[in-house]
């Protein structure tokens, strides 16, 4: 959520900067992610003034441009070649001055310099407006009113105010602070509670609102209490829809609203302001001149401000007028009921929707407006009447609307506040701070709490109507806290831990020794969404899956299932740092992965390696080359080693619908996961271009695998060990791993290590065949070997390799 420094500042006034200002929301709670400089104009038009044009000929050698002498405020006036044909003595107009940087529309800009044009000085430029960044005209030069001041900032003349924004990541509990008021509120109470100042809440006033006539009025019904337990609404008459007055609209530019029309643009403002959505009506386009809340018809047909027709369901509630729907309850207004230029009455509406119809309705037709995200929340109930006559006062302000009728206010709502006890003892508990009750007392007194029994134990407090989440003595405690400061909480000067001693295997002590040995391997971990679009979800199931596991209420249909595979989040962090030319990649993730199974759902806790790019950094030292799938398959073996593993691991051929070369990871027969090169069609839906490697483990059977192995010492041996190469002619299917298992059966004794070294595949070799060269580690414990032993050895392995795998020996 944006905040406006400026519009902030309206209701209170800290003596304190934007950033200062920050921090202290931050303690509080309301988290600032940035504080960001704002500016209507780009540059704020520094070095340019306004000009008063003494003095305008043609220029001697060219028909279109003009010599003009141009006063600046600033000692003798500046001579100036203009190419404006509507420039003319007396005008007064902006200038741009030597050394001005300007900032244009288009991304581009120019900087002012000292020149000569054709033959004649030239010092500053009179500009016109696409020049200054203002508009895109460039039919003329920029001409002011008479009465500008020459020497005047160009900035000042135009009113132009920069500000600050302060982007907000609001948690979803809170609602009171969905408007620059209830920021405001939180401010003044951490201040004046931590600082002991007296700041006080600055309220519109709407004191002057008062009904003009009874020209007209707009029967109000509402059908559904229970999803409407407030509906307000007025009439206004004689309203001139025309664009915002300047303050109006840089307000919305402020927070990256686009200013529509003055009548959209107070919904909207006081919106913001008070957290309180409104809608605005084309009077005329209600159909029986009346307004009925109630429930869709199954199948009715609605045509939506976008132009989109949607097929309503019997569970959204709907501002219909005497015929159908005008508007979707709290989420989207209706194309043939909106405000346009020629509307000249309003019926304004203010209302209070459930908060799970207004949800339910806006998830099921994929629409995310500010007005649902208010609602979906929950909105004051108390402030409905209040923000109505609120937003009446303003359209009389800027579109000189009248007051045609008296508040319709039909009010379901709960009447009672809710009314919390709490416990002095039970604030020390969980804050870990003693707080006198006089303090505890006054922190709720300045958010609002009402103090309605105390005792010398307790107290019960009844709670803001505008603070919807809060029920329970914890959520009262919190708010006592957050404007204590959570960062104030002191630290006790000793802190006791007793030793732990963790001898068994954890699957959190396993994540930490995979998370060191892979960072330190040069891998980045990555953390991606666990929802993914059901759609693409599907080509991710493996065979025997029993299937996705779908959302009842996603939040949007490109979130509507629970992953089946880390890939997705991988890609799409493979495409976001290639987009931004970091394309040498080794990323590792640790999450859930979900599958249905039966009524509920399996959660499979997976380790996954994605590699792309380059295998090395490029050096001098090291020949360049793309990674390959044996890359990955090092990668995994690296880590099996680590964990002690890898002698009991095997490869595989597999099938993978996301993956090609497949090859399945098994130890002692249980499936440990698989690796492989993503396929073409899903690079391609991804949007990326490099081949990209990915493998996946699942934990919990590595954790089973590291908690059933044992681990012996060795001692270091004391002979020397003997190595043999073979380069063989091999089938193209044969694979090393297999190579390796046969030499190890046919030699158990002194073979210690198999190793490939070099791999040839071309056209000096028969079709179908490759050559692999092979090293081969013999090595006897108990003495040191002969030429005679370590050639029979090689014997055996030789005949075995010839004999189960069609080996060749080359020469």
């Amino acid at each position: 959520m944006r905040i406006s420094w400026n519009w902030l500042r309206q209701y209170v006034e800290p003596d304190l900067s934007p950033q200062q200002v920050a921090e202290v929301l931050t303690s509080t709670g309301l988290e600032v992610e940035s504080v960001e400089p704002y500016e209507p104009v780009k540059g704020m038009l520094q070095g340019v003034v306004v000009g008063h044009v003494l003095e305008c000929a043609k220029h001697p050698d060219a028909d279109r441009l003009s010599l003009t002498v141009v006063d600046v405020g600033q000692g003798e006036p500046l001579r100036i070649v203009c190419g404006a044909p509507n420039v003319a003595a007396g005008q007064k107009v902006l200038v741009a001055t030597v050394g001005t940087t300007l900032l244009m529309h288009d991304g581009g800009s120019l900087t002012i310099k000292k020149s000569k044009i054709r033959g004649q000085e030239s010092n500053g430029m009179i500009c016109a407006e696409d020049e200054l960044g203002l508009g895109h005209s460039h039919d003329g030069i920029l001409v002011l009113d008479p009465g500008a001041a020459p020497g005047t900032p160009a900035a000042q003349h135009l009113g132009l105010v920069s500000d600050h924004v302060l982007e907000i990541g609001l948690t979803p509990n809170r609602t009171d602070a969905m408007g620059h008021v209830g920021v405001a509120r939180d401010l003044i109470a951490a201040l004046n509670h931590r600082n002991g100042l007296g700041l006080e809440l600055k309220l519109p006033d709407i004191t002057a609102y008062a009904q003009d006539d009874d020209a007209r009025s707009t029967p109000v019904e509402v059908k559904d209490a229970h999803a409407c337990p407030r509906y307000a609404g007025v009439t206004l008459s004689k309203v001139k829809v025309a664009p915002s007055p300047k303050w109006l609209q840089d307000r919305l530019l402020a927070i990256s609203l686009k200013p529509i029309n003055n009548v959209v643009d107070v919904t909207n403002y006081v919106q913001h302001e008070l957290g309180q959505p409104l809608h605005a009506f084309d009077a005329d386009e209600l159909a029986g001149g009346r307004i009925v809340v109630r429930m869709a018809a199954a199948g009715e047909p609605f045509i939506t401000l976008d132009g989109k027709e949607r097929t309503l369901d019997s569970t959204d509630l709907v501002i219909a007028d005497a015929e159908k729907p005008a508007c979707i309850a709290g989420v989207f207004g209706g194309a043939g009921s909106g405000v346009s230029d020629g509307t000249t009455a309003v019926f304004l509406e203010s209302a209070c929707f459930d908060p799970s119809t207004i949800r339910r309705t806006a998830r099921r037709h994929g629409l995310s407006t500010d007005a649902s995200f208010r609602f979906e929340r929950g909105v004051d109930p108390e402030s409905t009447v209040y923000a109505l006559k609120r937003a009446a006062l303003l359209l009389k302000e800027v579109a000189g609307a009248r007051i045609s009728s008296s508040i319709t206010d039909i009010d379901h709502a709960r009447k009672s506040r809710a009314e919390v006890k709490l416990r002095f003892a039970e604030v020390e508990r969980l804050t870990g701070i003693v707080m006198p009750p006089d303090l505890v007392v006054r922190v709720l007194e300045l958010l609002d709490f009402r103090v309605m029994e105390r005792n010398a134990q307790s107290l019960v407090v009844q709670v803001p109507a505008y603070r919807v989440d809060v029920s329970r003595p914890a959520d009262v405690i919190e708010e006592i806290l957050r404007i204590h400061g959570f960062d104030r909480v002191p630290l006790p000067e000793r802190l006791s831990v007793p030793a732990v001693i963790h001898e068994a295997l954890t699957l959190e002590s396993m994540r930490r020794e995979t998370g060191a040995h892979l960072a330190a391997r040069g891998f980045r971990e990555i953390m991606t969404p666990s929802l993914v679009a059901a759609q693409r979800a599907e080509a991710g199931l493996s065979e025997g899956s029993n299937g996705l596991v779908t959302l009842a209420n996603p939040l949007s249909s490109a979130l509507d299932a629970m992953r089946p595979t880390l890939l997705f989040g991988a890609l799409e962090a493979v495409a976001h740092n290639s987009n931004r030319q970091q394309k040498d990649l080794r990323l590792f993730e640790r999450g859930r992965v979900y599958a249905a199974q039966g009524d509920g759902a399996r959660e499979t806790e997976t380790l996954a390696i994605t590699l792309t790019g380059r295998r090395w950094r490029e050096s001098w030292r090291a020949a360049d080359r793309a990674v390959e799938h044996a890359d990955l398959q090092e990668e995994v073996e690296s880590l099996l080693a680590r964990l002690g593993l890898l002698e009991a691991a095997n490869w595989h051929p597999a099938h993978h619908p996301l993956v090609d070369d497949c090859a399945e990871l098994k130890i002692h027969g249980r499936i440990m996961g698989f690796a492989g090169c993503v396929n073409s069609k899903e690079l391609k839906r991804a949007d990326v271009n490099p081949p990209v490697f990915h493998a996946e483990l699942n934990e919990q059977a590595l954790l089973d695998a590291c908690r059933a192995a044992t681990m012996a010492y060795a001692e270091v041996p004391r002979f020397p060990s003997v190595r043999r190469d073979l380069s063989l002619l091999l089938d193209e299917a044969v694979r090393f791993a297999d190579l390796e298992r046969i030499a190890t059966q046919a030699e158990r004794k002194l073979l210690r290590e198999v190793g490939l070294f070099d791999v040839y595949q071309g056209d000096k070799l028969p079709a179908g065949k490759k050559s692999y060269a092979i090293s081969f580690v013999l090595r006897d414990e108990e003495k040191t070997l002969t030429d005679e032993q370590v050639d029979k050895a090689m014997g055996r392995i030789r005949a075995a390799l010839e004999k189960e795998a069609g080996a060749q020996l080359r020469g």
